[in-house]
């Protein structure tokens, strides 16, 4: 039998206290518990990436990360990316290049991404392939989803934050 514990953590910067089973997925606790439905359920083992969510700024896959494990933590979903309803630029970019078929795996590969680009602006191909080696697309493939990362790098805008009312 497992206990139950208090989480504290910030979800998309905001504080969040609950109590939650010791075997609850960070997925299921987001999803289910939060209403945060925006990282998807698809393989639950770790395989796809479509549950790909950002703590302290690096890419979990939240179906095999327990809620426990990001006690104290910072926790950034898909729905944490937009701005006052404002895309970012790489949402713009995954956007305008129809990146998605199904976009399924969308949500995942662009918590993917935006760590990759916080942490470097101007990242190789090699980088933005590694990165997004834990996402798999099985509807667009993947040229129009690096055209997307190319066109938000070569606007200049990689580092993915816009200060409010600034405009693309």
């Amino acid at each position: 039998m497992s206990a139950d514990h208090i989480l504290t953590l910030h979800i998309n910067g905001a504080p969040v206290r609950r109590l939650v089973p010791a075997h609850r997925s960070l997925l299921d606790f987001l999803r289910e518990d939060l209403d945060l439905t925006g990282s998807k359920h698809g393989c639950d083992v770790g395989d796809c990436g479509a549950c790909t969510v950002l703590v302290d700024g690096v890419p979990r896959l939240a179906c095999i990360t327990l809620a426990v494990e990001a006690e104290g933590s910072a926790v950034r979903t898909i729905e944490g990316l937009a701005t006052n309803g404002e895309l970012t630029p790489l949402q713009e970019a995954l956007h305008r290049q129809v990146a998605a078929q199904c976009g399924y795996c969308t949500p995942g590969i662009a918590m993917s991404v935006t760590a990759l680009l916080d942490d470097t602006p101007q990242p190789t191909d090699a980088d933005i392939r590694e990165a997004l080696g834990a996402n798999i697309c099985r509807c667009t493939g993947y040229t129009k989803i690096l055209a997307a990362v190319s066109e938000a790098i070569q606007a200049g805008r990689g580092d993915l934050e816009r200060t409010p009312g600034e405009s693309s």
